[in-house]
């Protein structure tokens, strides 16, 4: 997680306790739960689908207080099981690089997030507003996540990166190698 993250929570932070804002705590919360799976998760080999999905919209939830009227976001979920496990981090750096890269056109910055399993397959897409002015294909973060989805998925994985004159999009798809237990 980029630390420019983290100073803007903090400063976002700081003004809603300068107002007393009833907000202060639950960001507090969300801030410590997303830093307790940074430390603590992170080392582990695979975390449960669902975790990474809760820290997702904590993410999610400081980012939707920091910009307030100006995001516009759809999270869509369909989860065929309980017992889907997953590296840590595997989608947190696409959701972040949404946020950290996209482009607020007609006063709003629009994501869409979709995460799709079955027992064979997990689906992650993600769709932000942008600029062709903007080219993040080649980026460094992003070519660290390639080569983490090598070493992770190899022969395993497909990944599309598009980028339109309006929005930049990011399509996962994981096979055979999810951990799925009882299913």
């Amino acid at each position: 997680m980029h630390p420019h993250f983290l100073f803007n929570t903090l400063n976002t932070m700081y003004g809603f306790a300068l107002k007393k804002a009833d907000e202060t705590p639950e960001m507090i919360l969300k801030l410590s739960n997303l830093l307790d799976y940074l430390l603590y998760q992170v080392d582990k080999p695979f975390v449960n689908l669902n975790d990474e999905i809760y820290h997702i919209e904590d993410y999610i939830s400081l980012e939707q207080m920091r910009f307030n009227d100006t995001l516009k976001l759809g999270f869509s979920k369909n989860i065929s099981s309980e017992f889907i496990e997953i590296p840590p981090m595997l989608f947190i750096p696409f959701v972040e690089n949404s946020f950290k890269h996209g482009k607020i056109i007609n006063g709003s910055l629009y994501i869409s997030i979709f995460i799709e399993t079955n027992p064979t397959e997990i689906k992650f897409t993600i769709i932000n507003s942008s600029s062709n002015d903007s080219n993040f294909i080649d980026g460094l973060g992003l070519h660290n996540i390639k080569t983490r989805l090598k070493l992770l998925y190899p022969d395993q994985h497909l990944l599309k990166i598009n980028q339109s004159e309006t929005e930049f999009e990011v399509a996962l798809l994981l096979t055979s190698k999810l951990k799925l237990e009882d299913v």
